[in-house]
């Protein structure tokens, strides 16, 4: 009964439509043939000087040729068919063709019959003109109407300044200023022309060049910045890190169909982080492109019109976390870290939102017991992503008890909260470090993985550990370094030329992080295929390619406390499974670690007893 309602209803609306685009081209044939009247009497006029002088016989004749070349071959080639639309280039070429062959065919009859009918050959020439242009106006007010009511909502939609005035900078002001549920409305455009200073794109002025950019931002209110250019111009970064500094995104659009394959793939957005393009061809250049194949159905299910939790939401893969799950219609976001900046800009890249009273955000310490059973027990969430650690292998080396509150006991809150509340799936991020771990970080997070292990098996639920090497271009990485270097045109410091380091792009590991909350089992733990790793010292020489700074050396450190040659991805002792579905996720099984045997003293000693630079 509700499918045939629903036909019924849908039905009703087509034919509603149907009905709306014929009542348009009734209306635009009869506005034709209205202008053309209006016309010839504008031409007889002006030929004859006097109305009185027109010959109505004539008149009449004129004016019936006219209307049915008009309409009868407008139609035939579909001047009339709704597929144009209005007052385009296209509409007024054909509107052209049309008068034209009604000026040919009156011309033709009045060669032959102008003094019988009393019409002088001359005043089809006159009117013509005026039909062309009447009839262009009428379409020119309607396209106008038409911009007018799919206007974006400037109140709703945010400021941003567009940065080039080209062809794709028109393409891309014509599309924000014309889809009423965009995001973004331009308010301004700079171009490094400056003669073009002052000069509108459909109404939007330009007001300079990218040397007035930070001015413009602060005066108009802008909160992002959209380079409309194909390639990147020379010095963005400049300009992107002086955007960041005022707290204003830096987009790039190359175009709509830019970055785009032949399933339209949705890592693709039309608007696109320039930092993540360079990164992406950077790893891709040592590495080479890897297609992940994520099934995004398998996602939708877990995810869809839930409740959905993420610690360290603040941080590089928590926040990209985050605007990854919001595509996956979940019933609710909490964002919880204990940084409320980071917070701040991670809620304003995802919800456009620069407001921490945001019912989803929670500003706790996953160290403080009772600031995450308060959270847990208010949001009861149904996933959980657990991605607040302690990350940097060198200062929990000097600080190995840092690492045991952080990243032992912490997540053994997190864990012990989400079992009262009954979380359905629970993702522990993890890394490579933890597989035959060297360093404080690694055995670190290798006791959480197996910390997990046990609530799974426990509780009966999905709890499994994520484990990856480096994200590239993330906080923790090796590229913020080499760029700091860069700016202050220092050698880039790398520990060894036969270090190497498996290597991901920051999307690519949370849309696999998402799949593998998926297609985990409880108590495993899911090892990301990151291609082969990758040695340190060319990922350098490509930054240095990049940036264009062959002037600048590497300079080699020897390798630090806890630091490895090279990183495994697989404990000795560990079998793993490559899964079924996606080839790029593989399933290893930790034991299990009870939370009532867990001793620092016993965990470092542990540590110290295994920590180096290599295998054993």
């Amino acid at each position: 009964m509700t499918d045939m309602s629903s036909d019924m209803v849908h039905d009703s609306s087509a034919r509603l439509e149907h009905a709306h685009k014929q009542r348009w081209i009734y209306y635009r044939m009869a506005l034709d043939a209205g202008a053309w009247i209006a016309a010839l009497f504008i031409g007889f006029f002006l030929r004859y000087g006097s109305f009185e002088l027109i010959n109505p016989f004539g008149f009449s004749v004129v004016a019936v040729i006219a209307l049915s070349i008009q309409l009868g071959f407008g139609y035939a080639v579909g001047l009339y068919s709704n597929r144009l639309p209005y007052g385009s280039f296209a509409e007024t070429k054909l509107l052209g063709y049309t008068v034209l062959s009604a000026v040919v065919v009156i011309q033709a009859v009045l060669i032959q019959f102008s003094w019988h009918i009393g019409v002088p050959r001359s005043a089809i020439l006159i009117v013509a003109p005026f039909a062309l242009i009447i009839m262009s106006v009428f379409r020119y007010f309607k396209r106008m109407l038409q911009e007018y009511q799919n206007r974006s909502p400037v109140d709703k939609a945010v400021p941003v300044i567009v940065y080039g005035a080209g062809f794709l900078g028109q393409q891309l002001v014509t599309n924000l200023l014309s889809d009423p549920s965009s995001l973004y409305h331009p308010v301004a455009l700079v171009d490094d022309d400056p003669s073009l200073r002052n000069h509108r794109i459909q109404g939007i002025p330009i007001r300079g060049t990218r040397e007035d950019l930070r001015h413009l931002v602060t005066r108009l209110g802008a909160s992002a910045v959209i380079c409309a250019k194909k390639e990147l111009p020379l010095g963005y970064q400049t300009v992107a890190e002086e955007m960041r500094s005022l707290g204003v995104d830096f987009l790039h659009y190359a175009g709509v169909t830019a970055g785009m394959n032949g399933n339209l793939h949705y890592e693709y957005p039309l608007m696109r982080n320039p930092e993540l393009e360079i990164d992406r061809r950077i790893i891709e250049s040592v590495r080479g492109k890897v297609d992940y194949n994520v099934d995004r159905q398998d996602i939708f299910q877990y995810l869809q019109g839930k409740r959905v939790l993420v610690t360290g939401a603040g941080g590089s893969i928590g926040s990209e976390l985050c605007r990854q799950i919001m595509e996956y219609e979940p019933e609710k976001l909490i964002m919880l870290d204990r940084d409320e900046t980071l917070l701040l800009e991670a809620l304003y890249g995802i919800k456009y939102s620069g407001s921490l009273a945001d019912d989803g955000i929670v500003i706790a310490d996953i160290r403080d017991v009772e600031a995450v059973n308060k959270a847990f027990e208010e949001h009861r969430p149904h996933v959980v992503f657990h991605v607040a650690a302690l990350k940097h292998v060198a200062a929990l080396e000097s600080n190995p008890k840092e690492g045991w509150k952080t990243n032992v006991q912490g997540t053994l809150n997190i864990l012990e909260a989400a079992s009262k509340v009954e979380v359905d799936v629970f993702v522990n991020i993890s890394t490579d470090k933890a597989a035959d771990p060297k360093s404080a970080l690694g055995q670190s997070k290798r006791t959480a993985e197996r910390l997990c292990s046990w609530y799974g098996k426990t509780t009966g639920k999905k709890y499994v550990s994520v484990r990856f090497g480096n994200v590239f271009g993330s906080r923790g990485s090796v590229k913020p370094l080499f760029m700091k270097q860069i700016c202050n045109s220092k050698p880039l410091t790398v520990t060894d030329p036969k270090a190497t380091r498996f290597f991901m792009l920051v999307d690519d590991a949370c849309a696999l992080v998402l799949l593998a909350g998926a297609l985990g089992n409880s108590g495993e733990v899911l090892v990301l295929d990151m291609g082969q790793p990758v040695p340190i010292e060319k990922i350098a020489r490509q930054i240095l390619d990049v940036y264009k700074r062959p002037d600048l050396d590497i300079q080699y450190t020897g390798l630090r406390d806890g630091e490895k040659l090279e990183e495994v991805l697989f404990s000795k002792e560990e079998k793993n499974v490559s899964n079924e579905k996606n080839k790029h996720i593989s399933h290893a099984h930790v034991p299990p670690f009870a939370p009532a045997d867990l001793d620092y003293a016993q965990w470092c000693q542990n540590y110290i007893d295994h920590r180096g630079y290599g295998r054993k």
